[in-house]
């Protein structure tokens, strides 16, 4: 009975011992839930509307965090890997279609596509707002992580030249999606871009491939450039404020100093420029410590301090500490991932998948943070599992349930090969010996054992 009482005891104090899978990624996983709630707690005054409070912001979140968790756990338990497998060949479909319908600008009473800061780039769905970019990243990894594994197994179907199999199952999905983003967001085209570049690089693209796939997207760019300046500025709009972005031609702050206050060019220019430079005011009032939660100031002049700015939000209210500490959770991933990666084993889908999945959210994590402190044009990208946004909360939620569930996949083939593997000197026998000996010695000594004993027998 109190054997079974210890054990019990034992496994209640131990139960992080029961998680299989990489417990680093747990915690990261953890720990950016608690600053995502906490965060939102104080970050906007934007989000309270309808007479609600923040406690009502915190539950929520709360909601959000737990349908995140769920989403984790349930991939964490799936154990067979052919399952992701099937499902990432199907996320250029599921790509192709959610982007179709935003640059359609489909309105049905169910489903609609929402035009926010002269952009489409959410769905409704039901009443349910999905940003179809933030699915377009991890469905768009996981699907030319599985392309690339096909295509080395040999199991594409199509003509017997590889050359064109790649063209049909990897860089011309790439180029179609590239150009179908466009339309709602320069950023978003690059970003996703890129990574799917990264992705397929990694999987073994050749030079002059890539180098040609390149070339193509940048024809695209080119193609769309073209018809945004033959149609007077009318088609592809948002190219026309990346370039505004990139080049700064509006020169916004000299507008402020040569308008009287007041005037209609101030207040534009102003609001131009109230969000970044109420972010770069944020981060020099946080200094090392911060204000203290609950205490930002700039939160009620940046409408996006949840979402775009949530960097800045999160060092003026922690400060520098706080900020080096979102960091080191980011890299720490990072650095996890490899190690994921280098146990997955001859498994090429999982190694590109989980390589893939911690580029998207490490690299979004940093961009968001460059653009917070002024380095680089603004892009409209969220802080991993930290900013505002239900849609984008679940898909990263997504994306580390995948990173778990293969880290559980690796760890329990390490495991399995440890037990396989033969020891190098069979030792057993000969401990025992040693042990036999050595407790017939002890009781020699304490005068159990007889003292006309033959010595020979104690001979070690």
């Amino acid at each position: 009975m109190a054997e079974e009482k210890n054990k019990r005891k034992s496994n209640f104090w131990t139960f992080a011992d029961h998680f299989e899978g990489d417990k680093v990624v747990w915690i990261i996983v953890l720990l950016l839930f608690l600053f995502s709630i906490v965060c939102m707690f104080s970050s906007s005054s934007r989000l309270l509307r309808d007479g609600m409070t923040r406690l009502d912001l915190v539950k929520n979140q709360f909601f959000v965090v737990m349908a995140g968790m769920a989403v984790i756990i349930v991939l964490y338990n799936i154990k067979n890997i052919k399952f992701f497998r099937w499902c990432s060949k199907w996320g250029f479909l599921l790509s192709f279609v959610l982007l179709g319908l935003l640059d359609a600008h489909i309105s049905l009473p169910f489903l609609k596509a929402l035009n926010i800061n002269n952009a489409y780039r959410i769905l409704s769905i039901a009443g349910f707002q999905v940003h179809v970019f933030e699915v377009v990243k991890v469905a768009m990894v996981l699907y030319l992580a599985w392309a690339m594994d096909a295509l080395k197994r040999g199991e594409l179907r199509g003509p017997e030249k590889e050359i064109w199999k790649k063209v049909i199952y990897l860089y011309a999905p790439f180029l179609v999606i590239f150009a179908m983003i466009i339309p709602g967001s320069n950023s978003s085209a690059l970003i996703i871009g890129l990574l799917m570049f990264v992705v397929i690089l990694l999987g073994g693209g050749n030079l002059r491939d890539m180098t040609l796939l390149a070339l193509a997207a940048m024809l695209i760019l080119g193609i769309i450039f073209g018809l945004y300046s033959i149609s007077n500025h009318k088609m592809f709009s948002r190219i026309g404020t990346g370039i505004a972005r990139v080049f700064e031609e509006d020169h916004w702050e000299q507008q402020v100093i040569d308008n009287p206050k007041g005037s209609i060019p101030y207040q534009e220019a102003i609001d131009a420029i109230r969000q970044p430079y109420s972010a770069k005011i944020a981060v020099k009032q946080g200094g090392l410590i911060g204000k203290g939660p609950g205490q930002s100031t700039q939160r009620y002049v940046v409408p996006d301090m949840s979402e775009d700015f949530m960097y800045s939000f999160i060092i003026e209210e922690y400060g520098l500490l706080g900020g080096i500490f979102v960091i080191f959770l980011y890299v720490s991933l990072l650095a996890r991932g490899s190690i994921i990666v280098r146990n997955c084993g001859t498994d090429h889908y999982a190694k590109l998948t989980v390589a893939g999945l911690c580029l998207l959210i490490t690299g979004q994590a940093f961009l968001h943070m460059f653009v917070n402190a002024d380095i680089g044009p603004m892009t409209g990208q969220t802080l991993p599992l930290i900013s505002h946004g239900n849609s984008a909360f679940l898909c990263f939620s997504i994306a580390f349930g995948i990173i778990l569930s293969f880290s559980r996949i690796a760890t329990q083939r390490i495991d399995r090969e440890t037990r396989m593997a033969a020891p190098l000197v069979e030792m057993h026998e000969a401990a025992a010996t040693v042990q036999e000996r050595l407790d017939d010695l002890d009781a020699y000594d304490s005068g159990q054992l007889n003292s006309d004993i033959n010595d020979e027998n104690y001979d070690l």
